[in-house]
C-alpha cells in the first residue's frame, strides 16, 4: 500500500510547494464572466487518486478469514495519509503565505471523505466522485467572478469555520463507510 501512497504524497507537497497561488482563468456555466481555478484545488485529487488506488488493492480472501482487521489497517491508512497531506499544504501555506495552499489542506478531507462515500455506494465512484466535485465546482462553483456559492465548498476561503466543520464531517462520514462496506473499493 505504501507503495503508491507514499509517491502520491512527496507529488502532493511538491506540487503545493510549487503551484501554490496559481490560477487559471475558465468560462463560467452559471454566471456571466469566467470561473478563476486555483490549482491547488486539483492537487489533492493526487490524494484521492492514490489512496482509492491503494484501498481498491484488497484481498476479498484474507479479509473474509478475519485474522488481521483489515478495515482498521485501510481507516489507518487513510487517517495518516490525510493527516500528512493536510499538514504539508498547511505547512506550505503559513511559509509560503498563501491561503490556497492551506485550501488544498481542508479541500483534501473533503474529496477523500466524498471518494470513500462514492466507493461505499459503487467502486467506480471512489475515483470519479472527486474528480467530477472539483470540475463541476471549476466551471458552475461561482455566481459571478470570485463568490462561490454555498454548495461548492472546496472554492470557500482557507479560513471559514463551517466549511472546515463540514469538510471534516465528510471525511469522518466517508470512514464510517470504509469500516462497514464489505465491497472493494
Amino acid at each position: 500500500m505504501t507503495a503508491v501512497v507514499l509517491p502520491g504524497l512527496m507529488a502532493f507537497a511538491l506540487l503545493t510547494a510549487v503551484a501554490h497561488d496559481q490560477s487559471v482563468a475558465l468560462p463560467g456555466l452559471l454566471g456571466p464572466g469566467t470561473s478563476l481555478l486555483f490549482l491547488m484545488n486539483v492537487v489533492p485529487l493526487v490524494i484521492t487518486g492514490t489512496l482509492t488506488h491503494s484501498l481498491a488493492q484488497r484481498l476479498p480472501e484474507a479479509e473474509a478469514m478475519g485474522a488481521r482487521s483489515v478495515h482498521r489497517y485501510d481507516t489507518v491508512l487513510v487517517l495518516l495519509t490525510v493527516a500528512a497531506s493536510t499538514a504539508t499544504a498547511w505547512s506550505v501555506g503559513h511559509l509560503s503565505h498563501s491561503a490556497a495552499a492551506t485550501e488544498a489542506g481542508r479541500n483534501t478531507l473533503f474529496l477523500v471523505g466524498l471518494a470513500l462515500l462514492g466507493g461505499a455506494v459503487r467502486p467506480q465512484l471512489a475515483t470519479v466522485a472527486p474528480v467530477t466535485w472539483v470540475f463541476v465546482t471549476a466551471f458552475a462553483g461561482y455566481r459571478d467572478f470570485r463568490r462561490p456559492w454555498p454548495w461548492a465548498v472546496t472554492l470557500h476561503p482557507a479560513g471559514y469555520p463551517p466549511t472546515f466543520l463540514l469538510c471534516l464531517a465528510v471525511l469522518a462520514g466517508g470512514l464510517a463507510a470504509l469500516t462497514r462496506t464489505r465491497r472493494p473499493l
